[in-house]
């Protein structure tokens, strides 16, 4: 065996070393640093509020993350509590009612009220499946998060024409937060069985990351009929 070939051996060994490492250590690193940055942004909103007493950097010579995230996690959990009770829910309606109020942030308070509502609570089905769709044309197929029947003036629209339409998520690759609204009939919707964080790796990696797949016997090709609430 030459010296040139040697050389092209332990080169290729040291690459494959380097690409087994990357693979191990970049995912951890990325994780711990999103992990930080939003600790710190948790700590930057909260710390600020807190008087000096009750804030350790006033008596650490270091500051101590997570203390601030450690506070709001509290403070929305007293909060969920007294939601609980009639009187601090009687204190919630006030509050409200101000709100309710105030020009421009009466609309922009009960948008993220009624978005967080739907998405959060625990009947709710919204975004936590996965279907395709044709799209953008006929033989193409994208991935899509269903979102929920449509419902008010939009559904009163479509039913007027005998349409039964669900309405969709479109996310782009490789942001998945944000997309396009799409208003699509039931039966174009091929339902899938992977959970909806499998898809967003799916979408994230580009293709790359492809959850494991177990067939169901007599496993649905569209979206059964659901009942409007």
């Amino acid at each position: 065996m030459t010296d040139g070939s040697k050389s092209g051996i332990i080169a290729a060994r040291l690459r494959n070393y380097f690409l087994t490492g990357l693979i191990i250590c970049a995912p951890v690193a990325i994780t711990v640093w999103l992990v930080r940055s939003f600790i710190e942004w948790a700590d930057s909103w909260v710390k600020p509020y807190l008087p000096n007493f009750y804030n350790p950097d006033t008596y650490s010579p270091v500051a101590i993350p997570g203390f601030g995230l450690l506070v709001a996690i509290i403070v929305i959990t007293f909060v969920g509590f007294l939601t609980a009770s009639i009187v601090g829910r009687s204190i919630i309606n006030f509050g409200e009612s101000l709100l309710d109020r105030t020009p421009l942030v009466r609309t922009i308070y009960k948008s993220l009220k009624q978005i967080f509502q739907t998405v959060l609570q625990d009947q709710s089905t919204s975004f936590k499946k996965a279907g395709l769709i044709e799209y953008p044309s006929p033989g193409l197929w994208s991935l899509v998060f269903i979102a929920t029947d449509v419902k008010g003036e939009i559904a009163s629209k479509f039913d007027e024409r005998g349409m039964d339409m669900v309405a969709v998520f479109l996310p782009p690759t490789p942001l998945p937060t944000a997309g396009f609204l799409l208003f699509v009939p039931r039966d174009k919707i091929v339902p899938l069985q992977m959970s909806a964080e499998d898809a967003a790796k799916l979408l994230i990696s580009g293709g790359l990351v492809t959850p494991d797949h177990k067939p169901l016997a007599n496993a649905p090709r569209a979206i059964t009929q659901q009942k409007r609430a």
